[in-house]
């Protein structure tokens, strides 16, 4: 039976499942070795109730790293949204700073399995961020809005996933800024600049 996602009891135990996960990953560094048990223990429930929540520890891990993004470029941005252009740089900076910090944790062996999942629910998260503002400031069909995103959050996403892995004495401050300059040319035709 699935939960009510909108039941507090519900939300109180998603949160202590995602504490104690966070908390496991920042002490061991190694997602791979973390269980199910490891984290039912930290977060002082039962298995029953974890797999509950979740069909299995993959499906726990794709929420987590969503809604770990989700808080990010929410915390990040002022109004938790974008607004403009200004509020775009800072979403991308977010998308470097993130990937920076979560290759640290795939250098450890059997972390690089997680590397997709976890690329994929994060370039999900800025798809849904970018559709979400294109569709508020938009002069164009709802299509081309679509498909805008879409390309948009992957060229934003790709970039910053290859320099996380091979920055070539590149800061991530001037990647930004690069990635930026193509972003706002390709995003100016939708938004009627």
């Amino acid at each position: 039976m699935p939960v009510n996602l909108n039941d507090p009891r519900v939300s109180r135990t998603r949160l202590l499942i995602m504490q104690a996960f966070t908390e496991l990953v920042e002490e061991q560094k190694n997602v791979y070795s973390i269980s199910v048990q490891d984290i039912t223990a930290r977060a002082t429930i039962n298995r029953a109730t974890f797999y509950a929540h979740f069909e299995d520890k993959y499906a726990f891990l794709d929420c987590w790293i969503s809604r770990k993004f989700q808080i990010l470029l929410k915390e990040a941005l002022p109004k938790g949204r974008i607004t403009g252009t200004g509020s775009l740089r800072t979403v991308v900076q977010t998308v470097f700073d993130v990937l920076a910090r979560f290759r640290q944790y795939m250098t450890h062996p059997g972390n690089s399995r997680f590397e997709p999942m976890f690329e994929i629910a994060m370039q999900k998260e800025l798809y849904s961020l970018l559709l979400e503002w294109l569709n508020e400031e938009a002069t164009v069909s709802p299509d081309k809005v679509e498909t805008t995103a879409l390309v948009a959050s992957w060229g934003i996403f790709g970039a910053a996933v290859q320099w996380s892995r091979d920055p070539r004495n590149l800061t991530s401050e001037t990647m930004v800024h690069r990635v930026l300059e193509v972003a706002a040319a390709a995003l100016a035709p939708v938004l009627g600049e």
